[in-house]
């Protein structure tokens, strides 16, 4: 039987109504505790408390996040010693995976389906990072090195095929950002990936979208570090050319002195959640509108991460 587009229309519109109400669910740092909360809604219980506690990354099967954990501060951050830690989305099943002796920062999970928490090691005396990876229920001690630490390695983001979006200088090679074929116990596969604004400044915190035909980041203009003032950008990815193309600001594009950061894909892929001077923001691809989902004026947001989606 033939719908009237009368009904139609309604149906359309009731199905849009309830996706709103439903939201995204997200996980995010609220002033040093972890939350996992549907973003425009006042939070509950944390899933952590009395920690310092960062960057939560939900698995792909929707039931784990791997944050870090802080134990040693200064006011260099690259001189945090931390430690890699697992929990189930639901508060349970919290589990220690490195012994915090490290600096192990930016963890998060393969999209390969062996679910591996994988994060980057500073190198203790000349700096530079390398890709370790771990596996759920592992001890401190059972993480393997998937690079090297005599050349720089960061890893951004995992591909469904098993390789990994990474920043690097390759030995041999130039600094740049590759896809990365792991290959524990020997040399990894670097494949370079072609970006308009990699010679003119610094990507960062890059995601992949859930298909993998988009890509969100971080653009700092200049080679000095820089933590505030970065512009989000929103590009079309494709992983056989190894392209960034059809490039979009979608956040401070005027370059305002403000951290803008953690660009980060809902769970449908019809939004970025990013955080913005202490508050989230949620970016309508559709109809480039932008919103503010934090609801504690007074808390600091930071790390926000769609629900079952690696960074």
């Amino acid at each position: 039987m033939k719908i009237p587009l009368y009904f139609s229309l309604l149906i359309a519109l009731s199905n849009t109504a309830f996706a709103q109400e439903k939201g995204h669910r997200s996980s995010y740092y609220k002033n040093g505790q972890i939350h996992v909360n549907i973003l425009g809604t006042p939070e509950e219980e944390p899933l952590t408390k009395g920690h310092w506690d960062f960057k939560p990354s939900w698995s792909k099967t929707e039931d784990k996040l791997v944050f870090f954990r802080r134990l040693v501060n200064d006011k260099d951050v690259s001189k945090w010693k931390t430690a890699i830690h697992i929990i189930n989305v639901d508060g349970t099943g919290l589990h220690q995976l490195t012994d915090g002796t490290h600096t192990d920062f930016n963890q998060t999970w393969t999209r390969d389906g062996k679910n591996t928490p994988i994060w980057n090691r500073k190198h203790p005396t000349r700096g530079g990072y390398q890709v370790m990876a771990g596996k759920i229920g592992g001890k401190p001690g059972e993480e393997i090195a998937l690079t090297e630490n005599s050349y720089h390695t960061w890893a951004f983001t995992g591909l469904m095929d098993g390789r990994i979006l990474v920043g690097s200088t390759p030995p041999k090679r130039k600094r740049g950002y590759y896809l990365m074929t792991p290959n524990p116990g020997g040399e990894p596969k670097f494949e370079r990936i072609q970006c308009p604004l990699d010679k003119t400044g610094v990507l960062a915190r890059v995601s992949l979208s859930p298909d993998e035909t988009k890509v969100c980041f971080e653009y700092q203009k200049g080679f000095k570090q820089s933590v505030s003032g970065r512009t989000l950008y929103l590009a079309d990815f494709d992983k056989e050319k190894r392209a960034m193309t059809n490039l979009k600001p979608f956040a401070n594009e005027e370059g305002k002195r403000v951290w803008f950061a953690y660009p980060r894909w809902t769970k449908d892929a019809s939004e970025i959640v990013f955080q913005a001077g202490g508050k989230l923001f949620l970016y309508h691809i559709a109809d480039a509108t932008t919103r503010k989902v934090s609801t504690d004026d007074k808390a600091d947001y930071r790390y926000p991460h769609g629900e079952a989606t690696p960074k």
